[in-house]
């Protein structure tokens, strides 16, 4: 009898557990992604209608690879999960190439985008991002490791993010002419 209770009990063993929640059935495993996200922000937008107040929800994402690719979307929904995946969506189709020498950027920039102004410096090595507000993610999102800067002008993140989406978008990757590999040698 207790023969029986061992080999039964040892059938149940046997047997792989399911997965618990909806359509996961790959035992909970993700695919990694290829960019982060961070959301910079998330706005109640309300509008008025003739039958009263509608309202939604504005998300600001910023998406990068941490090697020079950064992009910054918005999505409007209902929902804030909705929002949210929208302005990834968003993001992805309007990524841009951060050139980068060393960690840092390659020279100083100041960028007016509407009423926000923003003032990027290269640092030395080690010296980290010295910045406020939305700079910061989308600087850490780019890979840039070193860097001052300074937001002037509107307390929005949204705007101030789009100035430095435009300050980063204005380096130019330099290239080496053939002039100045000769003088090297």
């Amino acid at each position: 009898m207790s023969e029986e209770l061992v080999k039964k009990t040892e059938e149940k063993r046997s047997f792989q557990p399911r997965s618990k929640g909806r359509g996961r059935r790959s035992g909970g495993r993700r695919e990694p992604k290829e960019f982060e996200e961070v959301v910079l922000d998330i706005a109640r937008v309300t509008r008025v209608v003739k039958g009263g107040r509608r309202m939604r929800f504005l998300a600001s994402v910023a998406i990068g690879d941490k090697k020079g690719k950064v992009g910054l979307g918005t999505g409007k929904s209902v929902e804030v999960s909705v929002a949210i995946r929208k302005a990834v969506q968003d993001a992805k189709k309007n990524l841009i190439k951060v050139s980068l020498v060393k960690g840092t950027i390659p020279f100083a920039k100041e960028a007016l985008y509407k009423s926000a102004k923003i003032l990027l410096m290269p640092a030395p090595a080690g010296t980290g991002v010295i910045a406020g507000g939305s700079f910061r993610k989308i600087a850490t999102l780019a890979g840039i490791t070193d860097v001052y800067a300074k937001s002037i002008g509107t307390n929005s993140k949204l705007v101030s993010a789009q100035a430095s989406i435009k300050a980063l978008k204005s380096f130019v990757r330099l290239r080496k002419t053939s002039s100045d590999e000769s003088t090297e040698s």
